[in-house]
């Protein structure tokens, strides 16, 4: 099998990549084919649909003029090989997102049909959805790395694998551009058309939430699809793409030569099993009864542990020649087990991290009860008491993620480090489909409420739309885990990559020290990049929906007949609204990690260095205690509205919805837009390098 793997590495890679793309292609036709309901459920999906891909479709016109100009510099800085890898990472992810958010919208009122039969039917229809999605980000995000590292060896593009990967760098940058654009537009989409729609419809005209008098209703269903599903896959996809291509780059540097390409396809070929224990994980989630969480997990754990088996004979096969030669650590030569454990650990990682957030972000533990009991004493305690428990939350997270830079340290340097990000990364199939399944039941039980269905119809979508609350929760919490990790596994590569760049004479073991007044400012450069991104995209919210309220206040004020039924609202007025505004608002805090990281590079190696520490550690703690707090905040509400503490109407509810409004941003703008921009700037500093000052 090593010779197998050596010589057709790349084809296995593509091979199972294919096998992912096909069991979307197949999933999908299947969900097409189930009943889409009513003819007003269909018409309530196709305004979805409508808004949504018209998003989408202007979003990616914004991304291409800015990607423009950057293919222009990577052919000055870099070489064509870069260049073009950076227009294939950037269609890749683009086309995951639209395929995937496309499925999504055509599920939901399938799902809501689905639902008259109780929750099994309704949880296949929704888990299957999303797993599209899912399978999209691992299938192409493979392909494409696998594939132009094929093309360019095959056809003597490049002279040494080494120059293979590093045009790689491209295509990881290319998907981090959609990856932030679409996180940050998305992110302003959704929370400024939810932020308008609860203000105004739930506070000021009392109506239920998915109400269809409410002129932003559509808006809101929109926005759970730009947000949740299109943000999450490309985030997902630009995180598997670089921390592979990361991997590969160490790889070939840290190993000797005449194992380039054994350690090159490695990570590739551990993506391919991965890919294929995610489709046997994903069609094991299924249920007979109302566990919904319980069916949902289990594909992810199955998924996990059929990872960790294929893990170690992938590991012997590939890796044995190349440790033999010698490839150390502070305690010594490093194994095929100690590889191995290096992997179980990243797995670990993701089951720790899914365990927190869900501590964090339930309605079952203390947290999330503490922040609804405050609710009772008023708005200003809830907004307090929510604040402490998203500070709180940074601190079992941080702790995990250290333990596991440890031991992984220790067992296999910085590479091992880097294996591990990679076997956390080999359940983002199941991962991204858990948190699509989200915007889909949401949808769903939109549906059913705008269409008037029976109360046993959202007596299945309801519970369904609380699981996937908690399964967006909790994708979150992994996806900040994992691009924090992935940052330090790029910043590693940035290092080794100076290394060789560096001019004559330069003492590569001075850079990056601390007592350097240069990498200093570097840390409090970082570190204030990160506020003033999330400060820009909360703001952003806070702008657009403000119009959202004033649209919904002219539409009631001016169409009286709206709240008794004889006026319909106009949609597509608040849909456009909050498109034009989104894209508007998401240019200026996209190009932060561009640009900042540029300047500083030009003026000193070293404060450049300790810029990259500086946004990877202040962006963990500001992601993890923005998510963890605005979930938290979210379901304290949704408890009030079970009836606890006072139930809908009371003052504690009203708190509460203030509570979530403020969440909002955090939750679904700024804090997930972290991760790409923690990661942007990274690989903006690797491609830099020739132009760097020493």
């Amino acid at each position: 099998m090593t010779d197998f793997l050596t010589d057709y590495g790349v084809v296995f890679a593509l091979f199972c990549s294919a096998i992912a793309v096909l069991y979307g292609i197949v999933v999908t036709q299947r969900l097409l084919a189930k009943p889409a309901g009513n003819a007003e459920m269909v018409e309530i999906s196709g305004a979805i649909q409508e808004g949504a891909s018209a998003y989408l479709r202007r979003q990616y016109l914004i991304i291409t003029v800015v990607a423009v100009p950057l293919v222009i510099l990577l052919l000055v800085l870099q070489n064509w090989q870069t260049a073009v890898g950076f227009i294939v990472g950037g269609v890749l992810s683009g086309a995951t997102g639209f395929i995937g958010m496309n499925v999504s919208v055509r599920a939901n009122s399938r799902v809501a049909e689905a639902a008259r039969g109780g929750v099994p039917p309704g949880l296949d229809v929704a888990f299957k959805g999303g797993s599209v999605t899912g399978m999209l980000v691992v299938g192409l995000a493979l392909l494409g790395v696998a594939g132009y590292f094929g093309i360019l060896t095959a056809t003597g593009a490049v002279d040494t694998d080494k120059e293979a990967v590093d045009a790689l760098i491209g295509l990881g940058f290319g998907g981090s551009l959609i990856s932030v654009f679409a996180r940050l537009g998305g992110g302003i989409f959704t929370k400024a058309a939810d932020v308008g729609a609860d203000l105004v419809g739930k506070v000021e005209a009392g109506i239920p939430e998915d109400d269809p008098r409410n002129p932003a209703v559509i808006a809101d269903n929109v926005g759970d699809n730009v947000g949740d599903c299109a943000g999450m896959a490309a985030d997902l996809f630009e995180t598997y793409a670089v921390t592979s291509v990361a991997v590969m780059l160490l790889g070939v540097l840290y190993f000797d030569p005449q194992f380039a390409r054994e350690v090159a396809l490695y990570p590739l070929v551990l993506g391919g099993v991965a890919i294929i224990a995610s489709i046997i994980g994903a069609l094991s989630v299924k249920t007979k009864t109302d566990r919904v969480e319980g069916a949902l997990y289990r594909g992810l754990i199955v998924s996990g542990l059929l990872s960790v088996i294929a893990f170690y004979p992938i590991t012997e096969w590939m890796m044995s020649g190349p440790l033999e030669q010698g490839f150390r650590v502070a305690d010594g030569a490093v194994s095929v087990g100690d590889l191995w454990l290096c992997a179980v650990v990243g797995i670990a990682v993701t089951a720790l991290l899914f365990v927190i957030t869900d501590y964090y972000t339930s309605t079952r533990f203390r947290p999330v009860k503490n922040i609804a009991k405050a609710s009772e004493t008023g708005h200003a305690t809830n907004i307090i008491q929510g604040l402490a428990q998203g500070m709180q939350a940074t601190a079992a997270p941080a702790l995990v993620l250290a333990a596991a830079i440890l031991v992984a340290n220790d067992l296999a340097g910085i590479y091992g480090i880097g294996i591990a990000v990679v076997a956390q990364l080999s359940l983002t199939g199941l991962i991204v489909a858990l948190d699509a399944f989200g915007p889909i039941t949401d949808n769903a039980g939109g549906i059913a409420e705008m269409a008037d269905m029976p109360e046993s119809v959202r007596n299945v979508t309801d519970p369904l739309d609380a699981v996937g609350n908690t399964t967006k929760a909790v994708t979150k919490g992994y996806a900040i885990g994992s691009a924090a990790l992935a940052a330090l596994v790029l910043f590693a590569a940035f290092k080794e990559e100076l290394v060789e760049e560096a001019p004559v004479g330069f003492k590569i073991e001075t850079l990056f020290n601390m007592s350097s007044p240069e990498a200093l400012v570097g840390l409090i450069i970082g570190g204030m990049m990160v506020y003033l991104f999330s400060s820009f995209a909360i703001e952003s919210v806070g702008r657009a929906g403000g119009q959202v309220v004033e649209e919904v206040r002219r539409q009631f004020r001016e169409k009286p007949g709206i709240m008794d039924g004889t006026e319909k609202p106009d949609y597509r007025q608040s849909v456009a609204l909050v498109t034009a505004a989104a894209q508007k608002e998401m240019i200026l805090p996209a190009l932060i990690p561009i640009v900042i990281p540029v300047i500083v590079g030009l003026l000193s190696v070293d404060a450049l260095g300790g810029l990259l520490i500086g946004v990877i550690v202040v962006g963990l703690f500001a992601a993890i205690s923005m998510t963890a707090g605005g979930g938290a905040w979210d379901n304290a509400k949704k408890l009030i509205e079970d009836g606890e503490y006072g139930g809908k109407g009371s003052e504690a509810h009203a708190a509460s919805i203030t509570g979530d409004t403020v969440g909002d941003p955090y939750k679904d703008t700024a804090g997930p837009a972290i991760n790409p921009m923690i990661k942007v700037a990274n690989i903006v500093a690797i491609l830099i390098i020739p132009i760097v000052h020493f």
